[in-house]
């Protein structure tokens, strides 16, 4: 099993079975994830070494217009593709192992979650993961303390609230509000 095979199947949308090769090869890219995100937020680093570390982490060249305020935490790294102009405030935790796309002009507030798996219901397949991708579109405003679920897409220029939960997809423009996030009005300039 090779990490080509393991995104392979991620971004299909493959069950990863428990105690699988795919499933040993997905805790061993955690481990290097841990580590590249325990050096950035070990401590102070300038932008641009900021910027190194998440090319690292991710395996794809980050953006000279990406911020990121550290702490942040990602548990795999290599399934995260970031657009230009993106701001990652403080906090920030992606569990990203189903695919994480964040499009251009991006605003992600403090202590954002977002996940990309799910476990399976079945108490003899608990141990299985059901990856399925989460996708921001572009010039999107997320507040603080939201949690994004997987699957979900969000429309370009929306806006979710702060402490929103996330669990369908967003249209274009719209506000969300609450938990489980409700559009609450379309923004408008």
């Amino acid at each position: 099993m090779t990490l080509p095979d393991l995104l392979s199947a991620l971004d299909s949308g493959e069950t990863i079975p428990a105690n699988s090769p795919l499933h040993a090869l997905m805790h061993e890219t955690s481990q290097e994830a841990l580590r590249i995100t325990g050096e950035l937020n070990g401590s102070y680093h300038e932008p641009a070494r900021v910027r190194e570390l998440l090319t690292e982490l991710t395996g794809s060249e980050i953006d000279e217009s990406v911020t990121l305020f550290p702490p942040f935490t990602s548990d795999f790294g290599k399934n995260i593709r970031l657009g230009r102009r993106v701001f990652l405030n403080a906090g920030c935790r992606f569990q990203d192992q189903g695919g994480l796309e964040i499009g251009d002009d991006c605003l992600i507030g403090h202590n954002t979650v977002i996940a990309t798996l799910n476990h399976d219901l079945a108490p003899s397949r608990r141990g299985d993961l059901h990856p399925s991708a989460v996708v921001i579109g572009r010039n999107v405003w997320i507040g603080a303390n939201v949690t994004i679920l997987p699957g979900v897409t969000i429309g370009d220029d929306a806006v979710i609230a702060a402490a929103s939960v996330v669990t369908t997809d967003v249209p274009a423009r719209a506000l969300m509000v609450g938990s489980p996030a409700r559009m609450l009005r379309s923004v408008e300039d």
